[in-house]
């Protein structure tokens, strides 16, 4: 019989992975457990730990691992531990066995820093003569060396996870930094830096530079596929950074892995794609694109943050309602769920429902960002704006490398007329990101209220390019396009600002307060016929607008003091009759209707005067003369990259007169 022991451990560690890969736990568990009687050997242990595990028995793996002495044998053993205790809440335990230590003997070094390398894979690949990488690794490195590498690299993961839960994000995203350090392999790290934001766009970059793709190997260290491993990773990786920065490099990777790989279909490149374009504020394009993954995949939840967003954008309630519901029927433990939920009560208006939902989604995921902005969104609709910087605040901590939360404080601090915390709150955001319009064009409207026009104007233009570089949806950006003409109103540039008002009515269509706009520029131009033609524009689409109302008696006064009311008063008004015997007439009437035009506009004005001096204190009326408010931009706040929920911001009237 003690000849034949071998065979029988091989039959029992057969059958126990036979069992274990048809997820028959407890046969594996059964089998497992007689083998190690039979053994006694630490890798047969080891594997019983791990189906333990995978059986969400954390505790008995863990106990295991003790019993037999193994926390301190083999890198393996400890991670399966510590990972044991993160399941059980056991945060400090677990820190107790990885320790605090970084092993920084084992960062792997690149010679060769090349943002690009792994773009340019299938150029390399066709050229024979090219070099091939050398491995800054030894290429002699035994198997088990490699293994404990990687299992030190998941056990810097599970320290960033720990450190996270305790709220010392610093801390946890330097661990996971280390992790790919070690291991560039460490995906769990790798995602968990960019799906928490916990790195800005150019950190990104920058870490991405340094990691050393060349040590990656191919199976059996194959010299045909040398340098195709690290080239494909690298790529993969590069469709999940921040997609404000760099979209060229990021359209290059997605293109040869269609190309080369036949991923054009798969759904993490689909989705990296649709939060491009969300970002560029192209709702419908995106929209498309989340609605064919879930078609193939309708559970994929990491696709509903995007997918949620843009039905908001577009408003479609109908859909939003339909999945709010399945989900609630189906998954109610998941936190996207009840984000769900939220956002459709946020669309109908219901913002107290919404609120409640958000943060039940939160309290869910402590790190589900989309939750969390949504949240302060809610106050923000509300106008409650010291509860909104409070949750915007929150969000700004839990998710450091995204410029996001920082733009909302920007915004709620520009609404309480606090334009100094304001543009502290844009100048960290524009420290984090530097090529989001959104962020420009906020940063452009502070500018523009502390009467620093010509900054308020570099902003705007910078704004408005970035976003023509990005192939946005022009519709997405009238309101930067409106604000940049104000202010080259304010500045005198008439002609400048007239281009830009005929762009924004090209653009989104016709503009009661576009029109207006152009009526003040003819008014200060001297040429009060061009007004009139204007402004009775604009009160044919807005007739009750007391601010072009006014604008029209101004211009039609001065005509008449040219001499030319009773033209405009037949040509324009529509008021009198023919040329010739009712010139007069018409006049006549013009001139009637004008003053009791005027009685109307001074009794707006008084009223419109005394709300303005309620809102704006200290803002003389005579000192600024037509000075327009900017409005926030066409495009809603973002996740993204994050893929945050990004929500709807007031908009105000960009034409409110001084005097």
């Amino acid at each position: 019989m003690a000849s034949s022991q071998p065979n029988m451990e091989r039959f029992l560690r057969e059958w126990r992975q036979d069992a274990l890969n048809k997820a028959q736990y407890e046969s594996a568990i059964f089998i497992g457990d007689k083998l190690l009687a039979m053994t006694n050997d630490d890798n047969d242990a080891f594997y019983l730990a791990q189906v333990h595990f995978a059986a969400g028995n954390y505790t008995r793996a863990q106990a295991l691992l003790v019993k037999q002495d193994l926390l301190t044998s083999n890198p393996s053993c400890r991670y399966l531990a510590a990972h044991c205790l993160i399941k059980q809440n056991n945060f400090v335990e677990a820190l107790a066995i990885l320790g605090e230590h970084t092993p920084t003997h084992l960062f792997a070094t690149s010679a060769k820093r090349k943002t690009t390398r792994g773009l340019r894979a299938a150029t390399a690949r066709a050229n024979s003569k090219t070099p091939s990488r050398h491995h800054d690794q030894g290429d002699d490195i035994p198997e088990e060396d490699i293994s404990n590498r990687r299992y030190e690299a998941s056990m810097c993961y599970l320290r960033g996870l720990c450190y996270a839960k305790q709220n010392a994000f610093d801390r946890a995203k330097e661990a996971y930094k280390d992790a790919l350090r070690i291991d560039v392999q460490c995906f769990e790290a790798f995602s968990q830096l960019v799906k928490n934001s916990l790195m800005s766009p150019d950190e990104e970059d920058e870490f991405m530079q340094s990691l050393a793709f060349n040590s990656i190997r191919a199976p059996g260290d194959d010299p045909d596929m040398e340098d195709e491993p690290a080239d494909y990773v690298q790529m993969l990786y590069q469709t999940q950074l921040s997609k404000y920065h760099n979209p060229q490099a990021f359209n290059t990777a997605i293109e040869s892995l269609s190309t080369h790989y036949g991923l054009e279909n798969n759904a993490d490149i689909l989705l990296a794609k649709a939060d491009l374009l969300y970002t560029q504020c192209r709702f419908k394009d995106a929209l498309a694109i989340t609605e064919s993954i879930l078609m193939d995949d309708k559970y994929n939840f990491a696709v509903y943050p995007i997918h949620l967003a843009c039905l908001y954008e577009l408003r479609k309630t109908n859909v939003l309602f339909l999945i709010a519901h399945e989900l609630a029927d189906t998954h109610p433990d998941e936190p996207c769920t009840w984000l769900a939920v939220g956002v459709y009560y946020f669309t109908t208006g219901k913002i107290a429902d919404a609120r409640r939902y958000f943060s039940k989604a939160s309290m869910m995921d402590a790190n589900f960002g989309p939750a969390w902005i949504g949240f302060a969104h809610t106050f923000a609709a509300e106008g409650e704006h010291d509860q909104a910087v409070t949750a915007y605040s929150t969000a700004a901590r839990l998710f450091t490398g995204t410029h996001l939360p920082q733009v909302f404080l920007g915004m709620q601090n520009h609404a309480m007329n606090n334009m100094t915390a304001a543009e502290e709150f844009l100048k960290t955001a524009y420290s984090l990101c530097k090529t989001d319009p959104l962020l420009l064009n906020e940063m452009g409207i502070v500018l523009y209220h502390q009467d620093r026009l010509k900054e308020a104007v570099k902003m705007f233009n910078q704004a408005l390019v970035i976003a023509e570089e990005t192939d946005s949806d022009p519709h997405a950006w009238l309101g930067a396009r409106t604000n940049l003409g104000h202010a080259l109103r304010r500045l005198r540039k008439y002609d400048e600002a007239l281009e830009e008002f005929d762009q924004v009515l090209r653009d989104g269509g016709k503009d009661a307060q576009i029109f207006g706009a152009k009526g003040l520029i003819y008014l200060d131009q001297g040429r009060p016929d061009e007004a009139v033609r204007v402004l009775h524009e604009a009160l044919a689409i807005h007739p009750q607008d007391p601010i072009a109302t006014e604008l029209l008696n101004k211009a039609l006064e001065e005509s008449a003091e040219a001499g030319d009311i009773g033209l405009l008063g037949t040509a324009d008004a529509g008021i009198g009759g023919e040329a010739g015997d009712g010139a007069m007439t018409g006049d006549l009437a013009s001139f009637e209707q004008m003053l009791g035009e005027k009685k109307f506009a001074a009794r707006m004005k008084l009223a419109r005067g005394r709300r303005t001096a309620a809102e704006t204190p200290g803002q003389g009326g005579v000192k600024d003369k037509g000075k327009g408010v900017a409005r926030s931009g066409g495009r809603r706040g973002a996740a993204g990259g994050t893929r945050l929920f990004r929500g709807d911001q007031e908009e105000v009237d960009n034409m409110e007169l001084s005097d």
